[in-house]
């Protein structure tokens, strides 16, 4: 499938405009609200605590995941009894130059992601490729093994079905625990590559780091 280069373009003109991802915080069960230890604009990291969940007199202290600036925050819920998912607060994680990279390859390049929660490793195969030509250069064939799923002492070959391609980017680290749905591979055509290290040189040159 070609590159969308449009849609690339616009996704970057969004980022621009709004450089952030945005996290909604909700409740993992259900309970009473029982205390804010943040404010609107507040500065978090991860594991600072947000807010307090009182459930059968236990109460279970819900605290951050990424860093960011607290939006959003409902301080109509505080003593009130809500059901689990209810919307607490926002965290605008300012997106880092690296994220922006990765969000656009998300978007651009042909991803296969996890079919289910487990460990991954690559192909023996694809790993010798890659250790010897890098991303950007090493091919697969339709019919290859890519990936290796490993869960429950069962293993699982993933192939590739489409067309020859490069690997272009890889998402995860090997035995790393991965969640259904996550991106594992990024892969692309050859002759989209110099677009795409055209989009990196330009992110990276006009992007800053943070």
């Amino acid at each position: 499938m070609a590159i969308d280069h449009r849609k690339i373009n616009l996704l970057l003109q969004r980022f621009r405009s709004h450089p952030y991802c945005v996290y909604t915080v909700e409740t993992p069960h259900t309970g009473y609200l029982r205390e804010f230890r943040v404010k609107e604009e507040d500065e978090v990291r991860p594991g600072s605590p947000l807010f307090v969940l009182e459930r059968e007199r236990n109460p279970k202290l819900i605290r951050a995941r990424v860093n960011g600036r607290v939006q959003n925050l409902r301080s109509e819920l505080l003593e009130k009894f809500v059901e689990a998912g209810e919307p607490v607060l926002e965290i605008w994680h300012p997106l880092t130059q690296e994220e922006v990279i990765s969000e656009i390859l998300r978007e651009a390049l042909t991803v296969i992601t996890a079919p289910e929660t487990a460990r991954y490793l690559l192909a023996p195969d694809v790993e010798k490729r890659l250790r010897k030509d890098g991303p950007g250069k090493a091919q697969v064939k339709p019919g290859e093994d890519l990936l290796i799923m490993t869960f429950m002492k069962r293993e699982t070959s993933i192939r590739h079905e489409d067309q020859p391609m490069v690997i272009y980017r890889v998402f995860f680290n090997p035995h790393q625990l991965v969640a259904a749905g996550e991106p594992l591979l990024g892969l692309c055509a050859p002759e989209e590559i110099p677009y795409l290290d055209r989009v990196i040189a330009r992110i990276r040159e006009e992007w800053p780091e943070t």
